[in-house]
């Protein structure tokens, strides 16, 4: 989003990034295997945007139920193992709210957070989750994390029947720092795709665990149930990139760590 205030994204908003979500243009191929497929756009000269676009085959997961997944933020806490801090802020209208997460970063580098506005809409077949950062008073950058900025990062759900979807991931953004190449690489081949396969088993689950835990409680299908408070969009403005802490981290070497069990 490069305006200079806050808005709520409109249809057009969703409509242009599900045309980049689709689009191949552009993006070359990293990764194909196991019905995951991955795409990164190179670095424009003196910029330190990353982009990545990820998409997945899902069997015997309904779009629907991926959609829940994506938006459930007590069973995020379980099946994400990057995790560590979520919550929402606060909402701004029936289809978006203001939200706070932070997540591990490959050893040795810095954790990383994210304030973002964050917005969602059915369209026909198509589900779209998207969100940007954005800047809220109350929750300044912390010392002992990294404040990274997403320029637009969200998800498309495409309905391929009543038990099958296809996710796509798509993600621009400035992580504050200039990373090491391995980083950038591991992200591409490593950590995109198990990141996707853990989304798919996570759906797999979710029936049962929602059943013990309010299942009926979905505001993000029913605003009435929304117990967030109401958060004016003059208390938001736009997260510049060059107003944040910029870290080097390119010389940095890989350190063996253990990885998560898929």
């Amino acid at each position: 989003m490069s305006g200079q205030t806050v808005t709520v994204p409109d249809d057009r908003a969703f409509a242009s990034f599900k045309a980049e979500c689709l689009c191949e243009e552009g993006w070359a191929m990293s990764y194909s295997k196991g019905g995951i497929t991955v795409w990164t756009q190179g670095l424009e000269e003196g910029k330190s945007v990353h982009k990545i676009k990820c998409r997945m085959v899902c069997k015997d997961v309904p779009a629907d139920t991926m959609y829940d997944v994506l938006h459930d933020t007590e069973y995020r806490k379980k099946w994400d193992s990057n995790v560590i801090e979520t919550f929402d802020i606060g909402k701004l209208t029936v289809n978006a709210d203001v939200g706070y997460y932070s997540w591990k970063c490959p050893k040795p580098l810095r954790n990383r957070d994210v304030i973002t506005l964050r917005s969602w809409l059915p369209i026909g077949k198509d589900y779209i989750i998207m969100n940007y950062s954005v800047k809220h008073a109350k929750y300044p950058p912390k010392r002992d994390m990294v404040r990274a900025v997403s320029l637009q990062t969200g998800y498309m759900i495409h309905s391929q029947g009543p038990s099958n979807c296809t996710l796509t991931y798509m993600a621009q953004v400035d992580p504050r720092g200039s990373l090491p190449k391995w980083v950038v690489n591991k992200s591409s081949h490593f950590l995109a795709p198990r990141a996707m396969k853990k989304i798919s088993k996570a759906c797999l689950k979710y029936a049962e665990w929602k059943q013990r835990h309010n299942p009926n409680f979905k505001p993000w299908l029913y605003p009435e149930q929304t117990t967030l408070p109401t958060i004016p969009l003059s208390e938001l403005s736009i997260q510049r990139a060059e107003s944040l802490e910029n870290i080097d981290e390119s010389s940095l070497a890989e350190t063996q760590e253990r990885e998560d069990s898929d």
